[in-house]
């Protein structure tokens, strides 16, 4: 099965109100293994970003300004997710921001949720941790996922991060190497859980007594005559 992790950054949190996305950060499983293969690409907004943005982010619009549209990286970012499944963390805003981005395009595109199957961690988080905060530093805590290089959001690096978040949650696995150097967050976090000892026990088989079996008996004559019926445990 082959799965891409996807995240986001943006001008703002609106894409309604025209904001647009400025990073894209994708990271590509195989059978719940990590293939080494990503794409991320920094996007000229050819606007401004809100200053909370910005410092989520770190991302200015003159750094920006030299790197490619949306328009001119979607045919490659639509082969990589090509036949795939997307994991997003909280994807109606990942997936709210790619959709107004596929409608400006010169000829529109299709939704991406009518392209590719969308699993969101979120939801998934709140099923199984419910009445509990569930963000992505929020479960790196919870599942010892290292994340210590997180001092800006970004999106290749948040996509490492929920690739492990999201194997730790649906298999115990929370160790995801990427191919990455041992200095950096995703090679630190890349470690494996013990397995517990489980020493063999030898399960006592207790048998009812002669005793037991007849007040058992005894039980079942006064439910059969109560209920006007066979017990089913004589059945």
């Amino acid at each position: 099965m082959r799965q891409i992790i996807l995240d986001t950054e943006t001008t703002g949190l609106e894409h309604a109100q025209g904001h647009r996305i400025i990073e894209i950060g994708c990271v590509e499983l195989v059978n719940r293994r990590a293939t080494g293969r990503t794409f991320q690409r920094y996007l000229n907004p050819e606007r401004e970003i809100d200053l909370g943005a910005a410092a989520v982010h770190g991302l200015t619009r003159e750094f920006l300004a030299g790197q490619p549209r949306f328009a001119d990286v979607v045919d490659e970012l639509l082969g990589y997710l090509s036949g795939a499944e997307l994991v997003i963390h909280n994807a109606p805003f990942d997936l709210g921001f790619l959709d107004a981005e596929m409608r400006r395009l010169p000829q529109p595109r299709a939704a991406i949720s009518e392209l590719c199957p969308v699993l969101d961690t979120l939801l998934l988080a709140r099923q199984l941790h419910p009445g509990q905060r569930n963000s992505l530093d929020a479960l790196c805590k919870r599942y010892h996922i290292d994340n210590s290089e997180r001092d800006y959001h970004g999106a290749l690096l948040d996509a490492q991060i929920l690739a492990q978040l999201f194997l730790a949650m649906t298999g115990g696995q929370g160790a995801l190497t990427l191919g990455a150097e041992p200095g950096t967050a995703a090679g630190r976090s890349a470690r494996t859980r013990p397995r517990a000892a489980r020493p063999a026990v030898d399960i006592p088989i207790v048998r009812a007594t002669t005793a037991e079996l007849e007040a058992h008996e005894r039980a079942l004559d006064t439910v059969a005559q109560a209920s006007q019926g066979v017990p089913l445990w004589r059945q």
